[in-house]
């Protein structure tokens, strides 16, 4: 099956079930649940919440309606997932060397890739990202921003790094880098609307 036999949705409350099974019993990455952003301090209460206690804390923002996010679909199989939301959502941002201090004001952020094994490099990631932009739109968001990891020229990233989204198609998408490369993750910028 090929990318253009995804469908992509942005979720509901009642797409636990479906979440959950994409991310399966690691929770997606070593078990973050797609909690790490929304985490406000690291180090040690990263290592207290992460695995079941991420598990119940994500359940409950997913049923509540609090967790924005999109769902890409192979048939009835999950086979993607895409994070987004206002940044002020997701207060870890602000302790990312490189990508504190940009400001909130409109601001969304699209910050969280999964991607079932069978499922990677088969253009998921684009279409999950094209589904989020449209998202973000209709909440009405001004700007959007992502984390990708800055690419090294003639090296191919690593999948355990682009658990932000690849570079490539936050640019092919027409995002632009805020800031000089001062970090691993880049802060990259697109206008949706005028203000």
């Amino acid at each position: 099956m090929s990318a253009r036999a995804i469908r992509c949705v942005e979720i509901e409350p009642a797409d636990w079930p479906a979440i959950e099974a994409l991310f399966g019993e690691n929770g997606a990455c070593a078990g973050c649940w797609c909690m790490w952003w929304r985490v406000p301090r690291g180090g040690a209460l990263w290592q207290a919440t992460r695995g079941a206690p991420a598990r119940r804390a994500f359940r409950g923002l997913v049923r509540r309606g609090e967790a924005r996010g999109v769902l890409a679909s192979a048939g009835d199989e999950p086979v993607g997932w895409c994070a987004f939301g206002p940044r002020g959502d997701f207060p870890r941002v602000e302790r990312v060397r490189g990508l504190a201090g940009a400001g909130d004001d409109g601001v969304w952020s699209v910050n969280c890739f999964y991607i079932a094994r069978a499922w990677r490099g088969r253009g998921v990631a684009r279409a999950l990202l094209r589904e989020a932009l449209r998202a973000c739109k209709r909440h009405g968001a001004a700007v959007v921003e992502g984390y990708p990891p800055w690419p090294t020229p003639g090296e191919r990233t690593p999948s355990s790094a682009t658990w932000s989204g690849p570079f490539s198609i936050f640019e092919e998408l027409g995002f632009r880098p805020v800031r000089e490369r001062e970090a691993s993750k880049a802060l990259v910028r697109l206008r949706l609307r005028r203000k």
